[in-house]
Parts: structure tokens; sequence; C-alpha cells
């Protein structure tokens, strides 16, 4: 599977699939509010997503199909710098922000701004083993992108 044509397509697919899904379960499933950082690492997984599977409708088109998968694995390793650059600013090695965010959507009254969470983009909501979210996914999504552009690199043995 590893020397398909379509490995490097559909991992460019896979990989932020399964990091967008695991930011909206931690968001949904778990209440771990994101903050505008964290929002902003999720962009570039949505347009990897777009773009990977864009790249294997277009499989009967190779060139077409390498070229949107490279800009896929772009997009992962551009959401890994934002993890890195969010992760930095959780250990406090450089400032962030300087305004706050809230997760509001809609309209924007007095009440719905008193009852909207305000979330620090330089206070990690959660760790494993002292990494955070955005940790995590600048380790993910880099190591990723780098499967990604290697298996670009690799000629397929098989047309399969």
């Amino acid at each position: 599977m590893l020397n398909s044509r379509y490995a490097a397509p559909l991992l460019a697919l896979l990989a932020p699939l399964l990091l967008y899904g695991g930011a909206l379960v931690s968001q949904y499933g778990f209440g771990l509010h994101p903050c505008e950082m964290c929002y902003w690492q999720r962009w570039p997984h949505q347009a990897a997503m777009v773009l990977a599977a864009i790249a294997l409708l277009l499989r009967r088109n190779d060139t077409a199909m390498r070229a949107l998968t490279l800009l896929a694995a772009l997009a992962i390793a551009v959401s890994g710098a934002i993890g890195i650059f969010h992760a930095g600013v959780e250990y406090g090695f450089w400032e962030g922000l300087t305004t706050c965010s809230t997760g509001q959507n809609g309209p924007v009254t007095l009440d719905s701004i008193m009852a909207a969470p305000v979330i620090r983009c330089d206070v990690p909501q959660w760790t494993l083993f002292g990494v955070s979210l955005a940790g995590f996914n600048a380790i993910f999504s880099l190591a990723a992108a780098g499967l990604v552009l290697t298996l670009l690199r690799r000629r397929p043995t098989s047309a399969a």
C-alpha cells in the first residue's frame, strides 16, 4: 500500500481528517473550547482535506494529483507551524495575541458576551506529559506532512 500511487493523497486526506476530528471531539465531547490560535490551526487542515479529496478525484491525471497532494502536504505543515507558534505562546517562549477572544458565534449582545467563555491562548486547557493540544498538533501535523512528502518522492511499483 505504501508503494501505491494513492498512498500520499490518501494520507494527505486522512491525517488532517483525524486531527481535525480530534479537535472537534475535544471541543464538543470534552468541553475544551478553542482559542483564536486553535482555530488558526484548523483552517489549513480544512484546506488540506479539500485539496487531497480533489487529488483523489483526479487520480487519472497523475500530474494534477501529485500537485494537489503537494499543496495538501504544505497546508498540513502550515498547521504544524502554527501549532509550534501556539505551543511556544503556551510555554511562555514568546508573546502571542495581545487581545482576548471567545468562541462566540452569531449576533453579539451584552448577554452573549457575558455568557461566552474567555479562552486564553497562553494557557493550555489540557496537557499530556507536558505537551498541550497545540504541541500534539505540531508533532502529528509535521510528521504527517513529512511522510506525505516522502511518499510523493517515491516512485510507485504498481498501478494500484
